[in-house]
């Protein structure tokens, strides 16, 4: 009837027995989907009960049926980045209940993601603490920008104006095993102008004693203590580099080329691959964290299967 919001055209069920669907539109194949349900829901049910909300016992039907109807919505946006008017229509609800959905079910994944051990450290002494446990290994340190809309205040588009990239983006750097590809540490979200190196000095960013980090030269000059670093000679200003140099470099960036491949996974998820949107104060920084959270959980996965 007219004025009637239509049923859910997307669904989960519609497209868990697809697989390349599936997996184009949340990153993840069913087995691992349902598999972070488990923790989600649990995560869903003790959020649910701090709020204080109780399951509904009558009134209109909830838009999002079932915890992985919910996950589903969630990882969609991630993965897609829709506009929220266009996720709303395509999950039956309004822009303003999509955009709702979004912040509340983000704040589910993040602590899911948490309770599995794929959140990255976002403090170095917290990715110490943790490598303390692991089997040492090589690591990659890199930074990584994402596209931003041009901010409107003169300030905050000179602050966030890349050099680099020639437009207005944000920044984070990220440390990564070599080993096992997954993040360890990730820093927080800085304006696009910030260089990699000032990031490092200001977060304190270290790796454990006897480790070996690879990285690239935006680094030059950070140095941490008993670390060996492994980073290509820049050529010098009017001269060339050694037949010796450039073999070197190329077998630095023959290791190093490892994280590149982690931040394209990271980039799986559009949400930090395409012109970021959002304009919640601090979603950016939770959007990345998400990102991160849900690489390591793929890769932990197929590690397993594997």
């Amino acid at each position: 009837m007219r004025g009637e919001r239509a049923m859910a055209i997307l669904t989960y069920d519609e497209v868990k027995d697809k697989a390349s669907t599936l997996r184009a539109m949340t990153s993840l194949d069913r087995d691992e989907l349902e598999a972070l349900a488990v923790t989600f829901g649990e995560t869903w049910a003790q959020q649910e009960e701090q709020a204080g909300r109780e399951a509904s016992k009558g009134g209109r039907p909830p838009q999002l049926k079932g915890i992985e109807e919910k996950l589903f919505f969630i990882l969609f946006y991630l993965k897609t980045y829709p506009l929220q008017e266009v996720l709303g229509h395509l999950f039956g609800l309004s822009q303003g209940q999509a955009n709702q959905w979004v912040h509340r079910l983000s704040a589910v994944l993040k602590a899911a993601l948490e309770r599995q051990g794929c959140r990255p450290a976002r403090l170095p002494e917290e990715m110490l603490a943790r490598l303390a446990d692991e089997e040492l290994q090589e690591f990659g340190i890199d930074g990584t920008e994402r596209r931003i809309q041009r901010p409107k205040d003169d300030e905050q588009q000179r602050q966030h104006y890349s050099g680099k990239k020639k437009t207005h983006t944000l920044k984070n750097n990220l440390v990564a095993g070599l080993v096992d590809r997954t993040i360890k540490y990730l820093s927080d979200t800085h304006e696009g102008k910030k260089h990699d190196k000032k990031i490092c000095d200001e977060d304190g960013i270290r790796t454990p004693e006897g480790s070996s980090v690879y990285r690239d030269t935006g680094f030059q000059g950070h140095e941490m203590a008993g670390v060996v670093i492994y980073q290509p000679k820049k050529k010098p200003r009017g001269g060339e580099l050694s037949a010796e140099d450039k073999a070197h470099n190329r077998l630095i960036s023959r290791v190093r080329i490892v994280i590149e491949h982690v931040i394209a996974g990271v980039k799986r998820c559009r949400i930090v691959k395409d012109v970021f949107r959002n304009t919640k104060e601090g979603y950016a920084d939770v959007a990345m964290e998400l990102a991160c959270g849900l690489h390591n959980f793929r890769t932990d996965c197929r590690l397993l299967e594997y």
